[in-house]
């Protein structure tokens, strides 16, 4: 852009340099890092790698016609689960299409580019906002449009939550909002932003709605006419949102209700973070999972600091900003006022996601402070007497290392330096030339003036009255510009790299990683796809899983799902079954067992070696294989008369067993379930475990200390497949003996306050029927009463094939509908092998369709010997009302636009109150 694009579109130019710094920012810093896609060491930390690369890999499939399911319904996780929850929770972004146009096997390149897109699109629509709440230098509004892109909250917490990057962006599009509310102007694009958002991600739109409200308050405050104005002001704006989340509601109700019926989270008590904590994120090149991330950069922080002590700044706007500040930052730290930020709610994992508005809120008064002149000596050097203070208070703080100094003290120094050399650039104009003028008032509902202020070292200093300024009085301005211009920059520039690159190291170092696309995934992938048979059986992608949403990533349909929308009655009846979960139940595993895989319909299932990039996996580079077994079809009859209740049972039904609980759904015994022995590594037998739990306790042993091998000892029929449940054990369990020439597969468990272990198979019980396991303890954990299973094959074999005789003589699935065939005089319960989250409405022959029972948590349909065939059809609980909610918004909205055109064309002399003002406090609003 030329000098003269640049006068005439100020904002775009600003915004394009925010955006243009942000990306280099940001892939710089993934250089210095060595992070992918800039070097070896994976991005892919926690939730990015668990569960948003998986869901914008489905959405790819979606996209391009290769999933199973649809829009409401997703076959390949969960048994089948609501998709539209997960739709809204983490896709519902515009960015996310992008993955529609990068390869399937780049799905990890596709998320970091939408990441990297989202977080420059906030930081242009940040210096767009600036350039609209106050006329100043285009280059200064992008710099801190790009400070704010690149704040703390961005860099530590958004770059691997990329769902909650779309609050970034909302937050600067609300507060323009407010602004065309303030002036009357823009409702429909207003109301549409305010959808977008809510649809993009309706959790950090209600953070982001919370922090335009409180700008648009004190923007009323400052323009001194808040008696008059108010009623009018906050009435269009209040409408506006409540039109836009209305027209959200198709999502945001689904989103809602997907909620109430997932598996509860860990309720968690809010505390405070220390004061110097606190403090200590406000310095770069500091990272912390549980404390505020509030840097900016040392520049913007700098001038938020000067902003009480500029004089060129009007008092009200001073006090009025710089309040509004400290109160948001006290507000984060007070638990009702925390609450009110999380939606009344406390997150279940980093518990100051609002900080971005504070970010936000602290570059705008930075913005205030350079956009009416470079502050002066005095108040930079109170700012810099207040970031010493901060710095000595923080210095206290765990999370301060040693090269925060250096970096501080280089940037620092750099911005006082290139603040100071553009006030003296301000400054250098001819002797008799007026001082520089601040451009005239705008009215609000006109667009500001924003080109520069005489001083701007983009702009030619004004005349002086005897004629021009010297030759090299200018050029000794713009050189004096063009160094502060390149220290500012430069400074900022460096320290956000730095920020960043520190961030991605010590956020891989202190989570769980996980290795993008690659040879792994590739192998799996191609395997399922060759005896994939969906929907005549299910494929399960394995037990060694590679992330915590397999099935999204490499095909197939399994009972692993990690989202927060995991159905209740799904981490139930799976927990009940002997499944292993994460993330206190809604992260739910595969289950490697042949009794479940028949009640499940898994007629192939993969097996892979450990995952190898996990570190404390052994090393183990076998083949994937996949193993078959006959299994019933999804939809199975349990005739009258075998035991199946008359009332529908719940997953509350079951009982503490899972051995026994498995029986119960496959109508057929086939465990031995023993009594069994526990001793120690001296022989003893451990202590009984308490708090009401059943079993015994064992304790690793103390460094040092010899100790032989703890045991479990029992008797089971011989031949019969020994299987260990010990969900609250981590170890490893060996069944002693074995094959000539061979040992047993060792059976590892893993169980934390997060975790609990699966059920696992340890082999055949030997000759004579009495068994030993052995175990090694890593940490105390408990054994439980009915601890082992012995299984009797046979017995399997036999109950499989009288579910096949009765079952479904066809089965198809469309979206989410499924259509199964039934032999005739088919009486009792069809029982459908999915679980029955909320939203299911079955139908026996040409009957209608009404909410399906259940049976033990699966779908139940009641037959009386005349249907021949069923259909179930999901629809997403909420829908209904979203749809109807979303209808009456659009059409209250279009009414208005009508009202609007007509009131318009019957008044065709009177001047637009939306184009024109004449009082001189509406006039002024906009120069706040």
């Amino acid at each position: 852009m030329n000098r003269p694009t640049l006068r005439g579109k100020p904002r775009q130019a600003a915004a394009f340099l925010a955006a243009a710094i942000t990306v280099a920012v940001l892939c710089a810093a993934d250089v210095l890092a060595r992070s992918y896609p800039f070097g070896p060491r994976t991005r892919e930390v926690n939730d990015l790698g668990n569960q948003y690369v998986p869901f914008h890999a489905h959405l790819w499939d979606l996209l391009h016609g290769r999933a199973d399911g649809g829009l409401f319904l997703n076959w390949q996780s969960g048994f089948g689960s609501s998709f539209l929850p997960d739709l809204g929770t983490y896709l519902g972004s515009p960015f996310a299409l992008l993955v529609a146009v990068f390869p399937r096997d780049e799905i990890d390149l596709a998320v970091y580019v939408i990441t990297v897109l989202k977080t420059a699109t906030a930081g242009a629509a940040m210096a767009w906002l600036l350039l609209r709440l106050r006329p100043g230098r285009w280059w200064g509004a992008g710099l801190m449009g790009a400070a704010y892109a690149l704040c703390g909250w961005s860099l530590a917490d958004g770059s691997y939550n990329p769902m909650w990057l779309d609050g970034l962006i909302a937050l600067p599009l609300l507060c323009l909002v407010g602004e065309w509310a303030l002036s009357g102007r823009r409702g429909p694009l207003g109301v549409l932003i305010v959808a977008l958002a809510w649809i993009a991600n309706f959790y950090t739109a209600y953070m982001a709605t919370l922090g335009a409200a409180l700008v648009l308050l004190l923007r009323l405050w400052l323009a001194g006419s808040w008696r008059r104005r108010a009623p009018a002001v906050l009435g269009r704006a209040a409408a506006t949102v409540a039109l836009g989340v209305g027209l959200a509601a198709p999502l945001v109700t689904v989103v809602y209700f997907g909620t109430k019926h997932a598996f509860p989270g860990t309720e968690r008590q809010f505390r405070p973070a220390a004061a110097e904590d606190v403090l200590a994120r406000l310095m770069p090149t500091t990272y912390a999972f549980s404390t505020p991330a509030l840097y900016v950069g040392t520049l913007t922080l700098l001038l938020a600091l000067a902003l009480p002590f500029h004089r060129g700044v009007p008092q009200r706007v001073r006090a009025g900003w710089s309040l509004l500040v400290v109160a948001v930052l006290l507000s984060m730290q007070w638990t009702p006022t925390h609450l009110a930020w999380h939606a009344f709610s406390t997150p279940n994992g980093s518990p100051y996601r609002q900080s971005f508005v504070l970010c936000g809120l602290l570059v705008i008064a930075a913005w205030h402070s350079l956009a009416r002149g470079v502050p002066g000596p005095r108040a930079l050097g109170a700012a810099a007497v207040l970031l010493a203070l901060i710095a000595a208070v923080a210095s206290g703080s765990g999370l301060i290392r040693p090269y925060v100094w250096p970096v501080l003290g280089v940037t620092a120094a750099a911005a006082l330096g290139g603040l100071y050399l553009l006030g003296r650039a301000g400054r250098t104009q001819a002797p008799d030339a007026p001082p520089p003028v601040s451009p005239p008032p705008a009215a609000p509902d006109t667009h500001p003036p924003v080109s520069p202020p005489p001083a701007a070292p983009d702009t030619h200093p004004p005349a002086s009255p005897d004629g021009p300024a010297p030759a090299d009085r200018r050029r000794r301005r713009g050189l004096l510009a063009g160094a502060a211009v390149v220290l500012l920059v430069g400074a900022q520039f460096g320290e956000a790299a730095a920020t960043s690159a520190v961030d991605t190291r010590l956020r891989l170092d202190r989570m769980d990683d996980y290795a993008p696309w690659g040879a792994r995934q590739r192998q799996q992938s191609e395997a399922v796809a060759r005896v994939d048979g969906w929907p005549r059986y299910r494929t399960d992608p394995g037990r060694e899983q590679t992330v915590g949403n397999d099935p999204l990533m490499v095909g197939g349909q399994g009972a692993q799902y990690y989202s927060s929308m995991t159905a209740d009655v799904l981490s139930r009846l799976l927990a009940a079954l002997g499944d292993g979960m994460t993330s206190r139940g809604r992260s739910v595993q595969s289950l490697d067992n042949p009794v479940t895989d028949a009640l499940f319909s898994i007629g192939a299932r993969l097996h892979s070696p450990p995952d190898q990039h996990q570190r404390w996996n052994p090393r183990d580079r076998a083949p994937v294989t996949v193993t078959r077994q006959d299994v019933p079809p999804l939809v199975t009859v349990r005739p009258s008369g075998t035991g199946v209740p008359a009332a529908e049972p719940k997953v509350s039904a079951l009982g503490p067993s899972p051995y026994r609980n498995q029986e119960v759904l496959l109508g057929a015994e086939v465990y031995t379930v023993p009594s069994v022995t526990v001793r120690t590594g001296d022989g003893r037998q451990p202590p009984r475990a308490g708090d009401g739990l059943l079993g015994v306790v064992l304790r690793k042993p103390h460094t040092g200390v010899p100790a032989g091998v703890p045991t479990i000892t029992g008797r089971c029929p011989a031949g019969s497949e020994a299987y260990l449940w010990a969900p609250h054990f981590s170890g490893t369990a060996r069944l002693a003996g074995g094959p000539p020439g061979g040992r047993r597969p060792v059976a590892r468990f893993t169980a934390t306050a997060a975790k609990i272990a699966a059920m696992q198979r340890l082999g055949t019980v030997p000759a004579g029927g009495r068994f030993r396991i052995d175990l090694t303890v890593e940490g105390n954990g408990t054994v439980p009463d009915g601890a082992v299973g012995c299984l009797d094959t046979a017995r399997l074999a036999a109950a499989v094939r009288r579910l096949k005789a009765t079952g479904a003589s066809e089965v198809s699935v469309s979206g989410g509908t499924l259509h199964a065939r039934l032999p005739a005089g088919s009486t009792g319960t069809a029982v459908v092998a999915v679980p029955r989250i909320a939203g299911w409405r079955c139908a026996a022959g040409g009957r209608a369709a009404v909410p399906a029972e259940q049976y033990y948590g699966l779908i139940a349909v009641p037959l009386d010997g005349s249907a021949t065939s069923l259909t179930c059809t999901f629809h997403p609980p909420g829908l209904r009302l979203g749809a109807a909610v979303g209808g009456a918004s659009l059409l209250v909205l279009a009414l208005l636009g009508v009202l609007g055109a007509v009131r318009r064309r019957r008044l065709p002399g009177r001047p637009d109150p939306s184009r024109t003002s004449t009082h001189p406090r509406e006039r002024a609003t906009s120069a706040l």
